[in-house]
């Protein structure tokens, strides 16, 4: 049996190089594939393969001072979902562009947004129902298929967009209200919390587990709608059966949560084409572009 998990951890790592290596060695020893990115903040990584794999790979984290304690979230899937085994040193774990505003301590990110519970969530939406705003904090495509009700979607393409838009005046007008932040995994709202704070946002939260740990204790029937962008090649993932289509063909409006590449390789931009236009896998600027050239 195969799976997936899916991890992270803010600490001090001293020397990412080092970790680097064991890294690859653990992994490789392991035959897993996937995505580890380690910087001096921490460490963040996407693995698949077998579950007793995946199980000894925990064991070793387990046996670090600094990686024990980590909160896999576990997932349908396997070690084909991933082309390789990608294992990087980079400035951020996550790329908001603001490597030195980050500050970790061995609790994680310093002055970061309250988690939450999915139960702690529902109780201040119970007592502050008007109030409660979400905030997402994916880029903008992936609240497309999926996302809290009533959020606002930020107007973002990359991670590194963030800071421009909260800096916006359009949100002073929600700067004393509770913001509740939420991601796929939880790590890009431990950023988004903090920079949101040092940016004037008073009250903030952040959901424990992102999504994932919502879902996996709500399904269909909480405040989430839709399903989930992931990133490997599934791509789409949902809790129940009951999930709804909430995107829109970019063609004909229809319901889909069918993301396809712009079949332009020099565009290459994600769309969401239902299977009636599965023919048509271009993005409405290419479609337009292409229909032209044909009429002439």
């Amino acid at each position: 049996m195969e799976k997936v998990i899916l991890y992270y951890k803010f600490v001090p790592v001293v020397d990412p190089d080092m970790t680097r290596l064991w890294q690859i060695e653990l992994c490789e020893k392991l035959s897993l594939k996937g995505r580890v990115i380690i910087s001096k903040h921490g460490i963040n990584g996407t693995l698949g393969g077998d579950l007793d794999s995946l199980r000894a790979y925990k064991r070793a984290m387990n046996k670090t001072d600094i990686f024990k304690g980590i909160d896999y979230k576990w997932s349908d899937g396997g070690s084909n979902d991933f082309p390789r085994l990608s294992i990087k040193v980079r400035p951020e774990i996550v790329s908001f562009g603001v490597p030195d505003e980050v500050i970790v301590d061995k609790n994680g990110v310093v002055n970061g947004g309250k988690h939450l519970k999915p139960e702690q969530l529902h109780k201040l939406i119970e007592d502050r129902k008007d109030d409660v705003v979400f905030f997402d904090g994916r880029n903008a495509y992936e609240a497309k298929i999926g996302k809290f009700k009533d959020a606002i979607i930020p107007n973002v393409e990359t991670t590194k967009d963030f800071v421009k838009e909260i800096e916006d005046p359009k949100y002073e007008n929600i700067k004393d209200k509770p913001i509740v932040t939420y991601c796929t995994g939880g790590i890009r709202c431990e950023i988004l919390s903090s920079l949101m704070k040092n940016r004037g946002f008073k009250e903030v939260y952040q959901i424990d587990g992102g999504i994932v740990k919502y879902g996996e204790r709500y399904g269909d029937d909480g405040e989430w709608e839709g399903k989930l962008y992931i990133f490997d090649k599934r791509m789409v993932t949902s809790f129940t059966n009951n999930a709804k289509d909430i995107g829109e063909c970019v063609h004909c409006g229809l319901n889909t949560s069918n993301f396809v590449n712009c079949a332009n390789m020099n565009c290459n931009k994600l769309v969401l084409v239902c299977e009636n236009c599965q023919n048509n896998d271009y993005c409405e600027k290419c479609s337009s572009t292409k229909q032209q050239v044909a009429a002439v």
